[in-house]
């Protein structure tokens, strides 16, 4: 099972809305920093797939307390073998609320 580092920002004001910011940097080889928000106490969950709609990598899937969030993506799918150059989506989901967004892998 891969670990991640999620960090929150303590001081911040609470996010007015769900929101997937994006990722830095971006296209980016190997890794990616993927910041996101959460409104309210819920659970959320951001999953990477490929060009041709593919689950590649489930990156988060837990509850989160309300606040801004940043979580790194070592490019790697769920075998742990490294993914290829190409073009991927961060897809994220909290209740009813869906956000992708595209990410470049480059060599």
């Amino acid at each position: 099972m891969w670990k991640y580092h999620i960090t929150v920002k303590a001081n911040a004001k609470q996010p007015v809305a769900d929101a997937l910011i994006g990722n830095y940097p971006n296209p980016f080889n190997p890794d990616t920093v993927i910041s996101y928000s959460i409104s309210t106490d819920r659970n959320a969950s951001i999953i990477v797939y490929n060009a041709l709609g593919q689950k590649v990598r489930t990156i988060v899937d837990r509850s989160h307390a309300a606040g801004k969030y940043h979580v790194k993506w070592n490019g790697k799918d769920e075998m742990g073998r490294q993914v290829s150059s190409g073009v991927y989506y961060c897809r994220m989901e909290v209740g009813r609320f869906v956000e992708t967004r595209k990410m470049v892998m480059v060599e």
